[in-house]
């Protein structure tokens, strides 16, 4: 049975930025609440940019966060990334860092020094993921997912290309360790290309067009919207108008109660104040 679509989103009428690097147009709690579409708290596009030349690199500079996971994922431009848990590094085109908060952390992203000084064009997407109670607690640390450690699923008759980050896609795993069960994946399609794929009814689904224009399950999705499907059925079949590139995200729901600050995630208001008090005593070390 197809995955019935609750809704096609188009992209918002304005960014914002994130610092001075990332100028985003904000899918999820906007487009679906964060309880609709758990586990996935935030998810934030940077369509493609041109960011001119800059001596000093644009970013985020050094902040907390507890009790869940960023995702990052860089499809055109450099990031480089440092935290107080001692990871880091260059995350390149097709590059993904998936950053576990846990028990609390500091982090910064920037612009690449190199890409900065010449600019160019920027396009990446940042996910946060909850993670579930027993694991908020976990020591912080740090995942650098290179493009060439993907899994590949290669679509038939010349329709493309999947890489899969997270989970799986038609048999294909990929290499992201994650706490709950995740599937995340880069479907990229050739003009007339098609594909088809089976994900569990009760997984919260969407689809994220980032290049190009398609049909999902039958209902056309224009660049840079976002699909969210129904909790039934189970098939989703995508064809490519022209030449596409979507990022398809599904999770297993958390079924706990969201106590969200700013940067904080928990189950209760009362480990938002402790979280709060652990960050301002310097507990989420140094950077």
């Amino acid at each position: 049975m197809k995955k019935t679509i609750a809704k096609i989103t188009p992209r918002p009428a304005q960014p914002h930025m994130v610092g001075d690097g990332f100028r985003v147009y904000g899918f999820i709690p906007s487009a679906t609440g964060r309880r609709v579409i758990s586990p996935f708290l935030v998810l934030d596009f940077n369509p493609e940019y041109n960011f001119g030349p800059s001596a000093i690199p644009r970013g985020v500079g050094a902040h907390p966060h507890k009790g869940f996971e960023t995702v990052t994922i860089a499809y055109k431009g450099k990031v480089q990334h440092a935290d107080s848990s001692g990871g880091g590094g260059i995350i390149g085109e097709g590059d993904v860092q998936w950053m576990t908060a846990g028990s609390g952390i500091l982090h910064k992203e920037f612009h690449e020094e190199a890409f900065s000084k010449t600019g160019g064009p920027f396009e990446m997407v940042q996910l946060w993921v909850n993670l579930p109670a027993k694991y908020k607690q976990e020591a912080p640390h740090y995942q650098a997912i290179s493009k060439d450690s993907m899994g590949k699923y290669v679509i038939p008759n010349n329709g493309g290309m999947v890489t899969v980050i997270a989970g799986s896609f038609n048999g294909v795993d990929g290499p992201a360790k994650t706490y709950s069960p995740v599937h995340l994946s880069n479907i990229q399609l050739n003009a007339g290309g098609e594909v088809t794929t089976h994900l569990p009814a009760n997984y919260n689904t969407a689809l994220l067009i980032i290049k190009g224009n398609v049909e999902v399950n039958g209902e056309a999705a224009t660049e840079h919207s976002f699909v969210h499907f129904n909790n039934e059925g189970e098939t989703i079949t995508i064809k490519a108008a022209d030449d596409a590139l979507v990022l398809l995200l599904s999770g297993e729901p958390i079924e706990e109660p969201i106590a969200a600050y700013g940067p904080f995630v928990m189950n209760t208001q009362e480990e938002i104040y402790e979280a709060m008090e652990d960050f301002q005593a310097g507990k989420f070390g140094t950077l």
